[in-house]
């Protein structure tokens, strides 16, 4: 007998609002932040900050399939040189194939995507940062639906899709040719598909409810097509950086979770068992074979090439087509194990490197570009034009206080919105402690960008409790308008302050000195000097 007075009212509340205006308004946020993102995208004309590495990575990945070595060093970068002058003699020739393949320390997605930019608009600073800023405004749009979705608000939607693109980190790293930017993305577009998958599997079984035989377990949810593109996603973040594995593991765990929760709700008698029989064969193929097959594939260029570092074609291709298969995999396997035992070993000391736990107060920005130009007027006889990769003082600092607030509403009342931020944010911060006392890895406040859109998350959630329910008084409605409009205000205020020191505008020295909160945001730190002007600051080989 259905006694258990199960509703999908209850296991999924029906979205407020228009669903015309549930797109409206996250396009037109993300119309903001994409103007912002694409406004100038060409300056400086400079290779910035690590740069170096990806761009031309990607430009080798379009012409040869792999990365390849390139003019100079580090400390001289010839090819960076020639590229700012426009030539694309930026390879250096060798007489073997196997002389030129370049030891890569990360997978190719990213260089990938930043590849796509220079195919279109070619290898200027505009084609190697288009890439970043298209998946920057796209990842505003995710956010805002995303957020709409959880809060069922396209109000709130809306303001974490506008906090998003007032984030100076999300706003630096949008316009800059890295590989960070991508890793954000797919990790969010993942978190978004299992938002879905989550809504799609309790009408599912409330449907199951209405319409079929009650059973201890429950039913089979069948083809979950959200989850399988959540799996894609995450595969695709491994892809671009090792790290996405955290929230790969972190994500699937997550989604059983949420099985188990809405077998619960409806009532089942074994709803654990169910999970497990019934949803977890499925969900290892979704969270293991997938995302192991996108990673796979991103690594196409180096297995059907010959100049792969590593990729030992001769032998490979002397005894059949099954030899080449096997030796070609254990081969691509000591690759992957050997870049593993390098992140490990990364310790070499770096003047913007910070460690993990002073990331969320931003006590050591890292100087992606600065130059004090001459003949160019400022206003003052010395000008200045800088690139800080810095959050919003005031969207982070708020953010700190609204993941507090999210711990004390979790444990009262287990809402699985605040568990679900949480765990992300613990999943993309936690890990990097264990490097960072065990290894000591050179390490960066850029970082924590796969964390940027769940810090505004969390802003969204405790603004939701200020507003209030649509029942709640009208008192506390207008005051908790007029304070969450306030916090909004404020970010922007902040937001527009920094701008000139997020995105190289000439500026003079004493407006860009202004801007430096802290001493520790300038390096050298105790004298109020400037970095030694140059084309780009020295990249951090990460």
């Amino acid at each position: 007998m259905k006694n258990w007075g199960v509703s999908a009212h209850r296991l999924v509340p029906p979205m407020q609002g228009s669903p015309l205006w549930g797109w409206l308004g996250p396009i037109a946020v993300a119309l903001f932040g994409g103007f912002l993102r694409f406004y100038r995208l060409s300056e400086p004309k400079a290779v910035v900050f690590d740069e170096t590495f990806y761009i031309k990575d990607a430009y080798s990945l379009l012409k040869y399939g792999v990365e390849r070595t390139m003019l100079g060093d580090a400390k001289n970068p010839i090819a960076d040189k020639h590229l700012i002058a426009g030539s694309l003699d930026i390879f250096k020739q060798c007489p073997n194939v196997d002389d030129c393949a370049s030891y890569v320390a990360h997978p190719p997605l990213g260089k990938w995507m930043i590849g796509l930019g220079e195919w279109i608009f070619g290898m200027n600073p505009f084609g190697w940062r288009f890439a970043a800023a298209l998946v920057g405004t796209l990842s505003i749009l995710m956010l805002a639906r995303i957020a709409r979705r959880m809060t069922r608000s396209t109000l709130l939607g809306c303001l974490g899709g506008l906090l998003l693109s007032l984030d100076g980190l999300h706003y630096v790293l949008s316009r800059t040719g890295l590989l960070d930017i991508f890793l954000m993305f797919w990790v969010l577009a993942g978190f978004g598909c299992l938002i879905v998958d989550r809504d799609r599997v309790r009408e599912r079984l409330v449907a199951w409810y209405e319409s079929s035989p009650i059973t201890p377990m429950g039913p089979r949810l069948g083809y979950r097509p959200w989850r399988i593109a959540a799996g894609v996603c995450l595969g695709a973040a491994c892809a671009v950086k090792w790290s996405g594995i955290f929230f790969l593991v972190a994500f699937a765990l997550l989604s059983l979770c949420w099985d188990m929760g809405a077998r619960r709700a409806i009532g089942l008698r074994k709803p654990y068992r169910g999970a497990f029989a019934l949803d977890l064969p499925s969900g290892f193929a979704s969270f293991a074979l997938v995302p192991a097959a996108t990673f796979l594939l991103s690594w196409t260029g180096w297995f059907v090439t010959n100049a792969g570092y590593g990729r030992n074609w001769a032998q490979a291709t002397s005894a059949g087509p099954l030899f080449f298969v096997i030796d070609s995999m254990r081969s691509w396997l000591e690759y992957q194990l050997d870049v593993l035992g390098y992140h490990s070993g990364l310790d070499a000391y770096h003047p913007y490197m910070s460690q993990p736990w002073t990331w969320p107060v931003q006590f050591r920005p890292v100087t992606f570009y600065y130059v004090e130009p001459k003949g160019v007027p400022c206003g003052a006889e010395r000008c200045a034009q800088a690139i800080l990769g810095v959050g919003t003082p005031a969207l982070w600092y708020a953010s700190i206080l609204a993941l507090l607030a999210l711990i004390v509403w979790y444990v009262a009342t287990r809402d699985w919105r605040a568990g679900a931020v949480l765990l992300t944010y613990a999943v993309g911060w936690i890990p990097w402690f264990y490097w960072a006392i065990a290894d000591h890895r050179t390490m960066y406040l850029f970082y924590m960008i796969p964390l940027v859109p769940f810090m505004v998350l969390a802003c969204v959630l405790v603004a939701g409790l200020l507003l209030g329910g649509a029942d709640a008084p009208p008192v506390r409605r207008a005051m908790g308008a007029a304070a969450v409009g306030a916090f909004a205000l404020i970010v922007l205020i902040n937001f527009w302050w920094l701008s000139p020191v997020l995105s190289a505008e000439t500026i003079t020295f004493a407006d860009w000195w202004s801007r430096m909160l802290a001493r520790s945001w300038v390096t050298p730190a105790p004298t109020p000097k400037p970095p030694t002007p140059s084309v780009s600051v020295t990249p951090s080989a990460t």
